[in-house]
């Protein structure tokens, strides 16, 4: 007899909200439906193609020597374009290398003049598109 009732109550619940569904259906516009469906769509395609799209590899950094050697890029100088990369000022440079800043001005003028740039960031993305940095 218990069962009867459950099953009873659960069948009128199961009406009830299949009248609600029914009626929220009509109540919101077609279009908004649509751009609900269209939403989700793109989102799982976004998310599908990331998670499938190739991540490059970073592999061991291998310093473009040949590069170095017809630029006539001393060690130092390659110390100090490694230091300025790593965003250190002069004044940082010359305390970890223990040298004055005055030479490290003379290493980056040097360095300006070889990768034929005049500013620290384009030393820095040129030595990084010779492979001369990391």
């Amino acid at each position: 007899m218990i069962i009867l009732y459950a099953l009873a109550l659960a069948m009128a619940a199961f009406a009830l909200q299949w009248l609600e569904y029914k009626f929220f259906l009509k109540s919101i516009p077609t279009d908004i439906y649509i751009i609900l469906v269209a939403t989700i769509f793109v989102s799982l395609g976004v998310w599908v193609g990331h998670r499938l799209t190739a991540k490059k590899s970073k592999g061991a950094f291998e310093r473009n020597d040949p590069a170095l050697k017809s630029l006539g890029i001393s060690s130092r100088e390659l110390e100090v374009l490694e230091a300025l990369a790593r965003g250190q000022s002069n004044k940082e440079i010359a305390r970890s290398l223990g040298i004055s800043p005055n030479t490290i001005k003379t290493h980056v003028a040097h360095l300006f003049e070889k990768l034929s740039v005049d500013r620290r960031v384009l030393a820095i993305e040129k030595a990084k598109t010779l492979h001369l940095i990391p």
